[in-house]
């Protein structure tokens, strides 16, 4: 069974976990309670501005990956700035489960949406080392680069 994601007493925060760790195709119009119109999101894949074309990459998650799930597993809340760490599951459609570590700082706009966004995890040792010839090219150049 997984852990009770963190609780803190700002709403906001509140607001986000919830938001994310229950997210489902039919959520997405949620979005524009928590994010601000003009709120930016970056990714090791992405680069946008706008809670449309945020919104966007959401869908477009939905659409490529079946089950994809996050689950919050720590948070330091600071003023208007908020750190979370999050494991990502999902299945890739017609292979296994796989799991992403990461990392998001947000930070809050003064009407206490989503101003910034900004995930941070390692695409290479997180995604393409378990992709089947990807990742044995990926591990072959993490070896010779560690020496």
């Amino acid at each position: 069974m997984p852990e009770p994601a963190p609780r803190h007493g700002d709403p906001r925060v509140q607001a986000v976990i919830a938001l994310f760790e229950g997210l489902t195709p039919a959520d997405l119009p949620a979005l524009r309670g928590v994010y601000a119109d003009d709120a930016s999101f970056k990714d090791p894949f992405n680069e946008v501005q706008g809670l449309a074309a945020i919104a966007a990459i959401f869908e477009h998650m939905f659409r490529q990956l079946d089950d994809p799930r996050f689950t919050v597993r720590e948070l330091v809340a600071e003023g208007d700035a908020l750190f979370l760490t999050w494991d990502f599951d999902f299945r890739r459609r017609g292979a296994g489960a796989m799991r992403i570590h990461g990392a998001s700082h947000l930070r809050f706009d003064a009407g206490g949406r989503v101003a910034m966004h900004r995930d941070y995890w390692d695409a290479a040792e997180e995604l393409y080392e378990k992709l089947p010839l990807v990742g044995a090219l990926m591990r072959w150049l993490k070896r010779q680069a560690a020496g």
